[in-house]
């Protein structure tokens, strides 16, 4: 889980994910001879396992080392992934140390997935040697979404195809829209400090986009500094009187906390209505703003059927 302090705005993602950071978690099985060469580890790998993630949620690894393009259709198909229900799902690159892997659409409510990252001796195309092996294992729980309009002023919020409720929010101004897209929950946080100043909107106490807050109920949902949360800055959300957030979506504070309970990580958020654009997909875990066809220009071994 991020932590440290966050904000609200329109930055850039960062270049690596540090979501989930949980070092070895899963099992870590010692390679008895290690290859010649310095090693090469896993750094994350997300969810952690025995966790109960959303349906939008990819698999996510970052590496220590630099992986060359040579070299990832091997360590993909060394990076076996199983599921409890037929899925067809592929690896993407982001760069060369993240590889995600999603299914072509969203997971099934109730799937067991597991991941076999089989890396002891595999070499990354630079030099180094994997000299781990890692199991992680989760669980899919029930399908939550929500479903925001970032010109109609709601969110409608849905469990298993069933409405739940629907939300009266302020998204992003015209100066500082909300992505458009469809962002999985990174994690959520009860409290969050935020400030203007360090996603570059304003280091200025005088202008009127700076704030130094610190807000309850906060959901994540992109590396960039975008959450659902209360705010205590803006007209009654819904209002059609208000100048709007600076990325963010705004709740009232009954409607922040009752959203927080409902939603866990992985859970897709889907923003229309905005004239910013998709959230790049490796902005948090956007994985399913790419189509299926750009998802596996990203892969080196293609499309697989995880079962």
């Amino acid at each position: 889980m991020l932590v440290g302090t966050s904000a609200c705005g329109s930055g850039s993602p960062a270049k690596k994910s540090v979501e989930g950071k949980d070092g070895a978690s899963g099992k870590v099985t010692a390679s008895p001879s290690k290859p010649a060469g310095p090693p090469m580890l896993l750094d994350t790998i997300t969810p952690q396992t025995g966790t109960t993630v959303g349906v939008a949620m990819p698999i996510s690894v970052v590496f220590t080392n630099p992986v060359a393009a040579k070299a990832r259709a091997g360590i993909e198909k060394r990076m076996k992934v199983t599921a409890s229900q037929t899925v067809i799902g592929a690896w993407h690159w982001f760069g060369d140390r993240r590889a995600d892997w999603r299914p072509k659409t969203y997971w099934p409510s109730g799937t067991k997935v597991k991941i076999d990252a089989d890396l002891e001796g595999v070499a990354n195309g630079n030099g180094r040697y994997g000299t781990h092996g890692y199991t992680h294992t989760f669980t899919i729980g029930d399908d939550v979404r929500a479903d925001v309009s970032a010109t109609g002023h709601t969110m409608k919020v849905t469990k298993n195809g069933n409405l739940m409720r629907t939300l009266s929010i302020n998204a992003g101004s015209a100066q500082y829209p909300t992505w458009d897209g469809t962002m999985a929950v990174i994690d959520k946080q009860k409290k969050v400090h935020m400030t203007s100043c360090s996603v570059g909107i304003s280091c200025n106490k005088g202008s009127a986009d700076y704030y130094d807050l610190t807000l309850p109920w906060d959901v994540h949902l992109t590396q960039s500094g975008t959450y659902v949360h209360y705010s205590t800055g803006d007209p009654k959300p819904g209002s059609g009187s208000a100048r709007g957030s600076h990325g963010c979506v705004h709740l009232s504070l009954s409607d922040a906390k009752w959203f927080y309970g409902q939603v866990k990580q992985g859970d897709p958020v889907t923003v229309t209505g905005s004239p910013r654009g998709k959230a790049p997909a490796d902005n948090g875990y956007a994985a399913f703003n790419l189509s299926w066809e750009q998802w596996l220009d990203g892969s080196g071994a293609g499309a697989v059927s995880a079962r």
